[in-house]
């Protein structure tokens, strides 16, 4: 989070840097030296600003230490949850994590079971302004810039069809995740598969799977909780 998106977020809530400041329990030279970009958002600040001015969980900082960088299948699920996904909303939380961190740390498990799989293309759908510049370079880094790129892809069909304004950047996060694409096979966070279920899947998976050397049977009209989202947004 940077100075202007608290200047801004104070400005769309229509207070003053005086009001702001007594609600976010600094001064207001202090928060106006923020503002202006002469003092670094504190992570502090940060938090406080997202609780107070009700902010987007893509300015949530990245926090690596958080739970869910275990990957533990209950955690993200209940990250999930929080970000407002419908099939775990039961699960949520208070405290939010960036929308890019909790993508990238489920990308990035051996093994996921099929309900938190088919939640990733809504967190890609939901959150088209996320960090992808982090994210991209942490699934380069860690190879897994396929299963991104397919996720991209399918979030890219959902935007398609429900018409959100969500189409043209995942479109240019595809086009850029395209161009480090592996030749090397891998799964969706389904490593422990049997060779029975990878010939099958070699058979029988989509297009885009095929293109993204994925083994994966998942289709975007699997995906039936994008659906309760785009009702709720309209």
């Amino acid at each position: 989070m940077t100075g202007t998106d608290v200047k801004n977020a104070r400005l769309q809530a229509g207070w003053t840097q005086m009001a702001a400041a007594r609600k976010l329990g600094v001064t207001q030279a202090y928060l106006s030296m923020v503002e202006s970009g002469s003092r670094a958002v504190s992570d502090e600040l940060s938090r406080k600003s997202l609780r107070v001015f009700d902010l987007s969980p893509t300015l949530v900082p990245f926090d690596l230490n958080a739970r869910s960088a275990s990957g533990h299948k209950n955690q993200l699920q209940a990250d999930l949850g929080t970000l407002g996904y419908p099939g775990f909303t039961y699960l949520k939380q208070k405290r939010k994590l960036n929308p890019a961190q909790v993508l990238f740390t489920a990308l990035d498990q051996s093994d996921l079971d099929a309900r938190t799989i088919e939640g990733l293309p809504w967190l890609a759908f939901a959150y088209p302004d996320m960090d992808w510049g982090w994210l991209t370079d942490r699934a380069k880094l860690n190879d897994r810039q396929n299963r991104l790129g397919f996720i991209v892809t399918l979030a890219g069909e959902l935007a398609d069809k429900h018409d959100l304004g969500r189409a043209n950047p995942l479109t240019k996060i595809r086009e850029s995740l395209n161009r480090s694409r592996l030749a090397r096979e891998d799964t969706l966070c389904h490593d422990s598969m049997t060779n029975a279920e990878r010939t099958w899947l070699r058979e029988h998976r989509s297009q885009d799977a095929a293109y993204w050397n994925l083994l994966t049977d998942l289709r975007a009209d699997q995906l039936v909780h994008v659906t309760f989202y785009t009702r709720r947004h309209k």
